[in-house]
């Protein structure tokens, strides 16, 4: 394949650049810049959500009647790409990169004309119901009820680790309607308003002290079945092209980015014997295996760009991306943490601006923290991402996905 961007692609990138500078401000910069995990600050998000909606670019990659934008699949990766290295918060996932596409694909038009125009605006954000506490990688094992009483479903069980679950006034959910036949099937595929009586949600206090994820419990929730999407029963259907959306999108600029302010702090930060930690052969060696890296899976993902852009389905290609993304990523947020210091094991989340509320924590009265923002941050990001290769999937049933599809095992 040609990996040259062609003179297009290189106008629409100078345009999307335009963009970023003139709408990127300071304080949205410093929500990217000072984000501890993949979930920015909430307000930060949607803020840039609303600025890109202006445009028409909150969600290019779906169809142009429902918001989308008609760009190649080099185009919306230049675009990602350009955005990572701006420093632009990200966007919610749950919503527009998730459900939408679903909803898309399997929704009713009464569904599409409620649900997509409102996602864009943020009136309705998004969160996924998905694991339980028995059910999180053997995702088809869930037990939430759905019980069949007329019109409506009546839903009773939990779900965990539900990012953003206090922000979002919608979940989408899947519940069991049917014990017959195997466990992938019976499985209903649901939209449930937040706001019904029964529903509770309890924050979990994460390794890094926020409150990012949740419990929520349903206790005997009415849901209209005019709420299920695609057919009863068949919600394992809807889950899987769900899936493919939420391990997809552009990994490697944001690493770039990462890897990058490693090397900028590390000129910086002395080392054991006093000079530049950069100088240090052992870190520096550590540091250039890990940006090669990121150089490889950027050709990775540009020949996957390339087979889809040619009618091809990106098949296993998805796993193996989302395993070398989410592992490397952890090896950069380890070396990140070493080049923070003594000053990376103090934990100072008040010189961050992290996806949700601090728990139990009181910062100095005059703002005061130890070192660089980054070194505040570098902890904080450490402990995030060691769940990178549990969610979306583990990355030990993206190697079994991987075996059977690509080896044949």
């Amino acid at each position: 394949m040609e990996y040259d961007w062609s003179a297009g692609d290189l106008a629409f990138r100078d345009e999307v650049r335009e963009f970023l500078a003139a709408k990127l401000t300071p304080e949205l910069r410093r929500a990217g810049r000072l984000a501890t995990s993949v979930y920015p600050d909430h307000e930060a998000s949607m803020e840039w959500q609303h600025i890109l909606h202006e445009r028409g670019w909150a969600a290019p990659a779906w169809p142009v009647e429902h918001g989308g934008c008609d760009w190649s699949l080099t185009k919306h990766y230049i675009f990602q790409r350009e955005s990572a290295l701006a420093g632009a918060p990200a966007l919610s996932p749950m919503g527009i990169k998730m459900v939408a596409p679903a909803i898309i694909a399997f929704g009713t038009q009464e569904q599409k004309a409620f649900y997509l125009p409102r996602i864009l605006t943020g009136e309705v954000f998004f969160c996924q119901g998905y694991s339980e506490p028995e059910a999180g990688s053997d995702l088809a094992a869930l037990t939430m009820a759905a019980v069949d009483d007329g019109e409506d479903f009546v839903c009773t069980g939990s779900k965990i680790w539900t990012t953003h679950a206090t922000e979002a006034n919608w979940i989408f959910c899947l519940v069991r309607t049917s014990r017959t036949g195997k466990k992938q099937q019976g499985i209903t595929f649901l939209l449930i308003d937040m706001t019904s009586p029964g529903v509770e949600i309890r924050p979990l206090v994460m390794t890094s002290g926020e409150q990012v994820q949740n419990q929520v419990f349903f206790d005997n929730v009415r849901v209209p079945k005019a709420n299920v999407l695609g057919r009863i029963d068949d919600g394992w259907t809807v889950a899987k092209y769900l899936l493919v959306h939420e391990r997809g999108g552009a990994a490697a600029p944001w690493l770039q980015v990462m890897a990058q302010d490693i090397a900028t702090a590390a000129a910086r930060q002395p080392g054991p014997d006093g000079n530049p930690l950069l100088d240090d052969r052992a870190f520096a060696a550590k540091l250039a295996d890990l940006r090669i890296r990121t150089e490889v899976l950027e050709i990775l993902e540009f020949r996957t760009i390339s087979a889809m852009a040619q009618g091809k389905n990106a098949g296993p290609a998805s796993s193996m991306l989302k395993i070398l993304a989410t592992e490397l990523s952890q090896k950069l947020t380890e070396l990140a943490l070493e080049a923070a210091g003594p000053s990376g094991r103090v934990y100072q989340p008040h010189a961050t601006m992290p996806g949700g509320p601090i728990a139990q924590f009181a910062p100095p009265a005059d703002g005061y923290h130890s070192g660089a923002d980054w070194q505040a941050v570098a902890p904080l990001r450490y402990f995030n991402d060691r769940a990178g290769s549990i969610y979306a999937g583990s990355n030990e049933i993206q190697r079994n996905i991987l075996a059977k599809a690509a080896l044949g095992l």
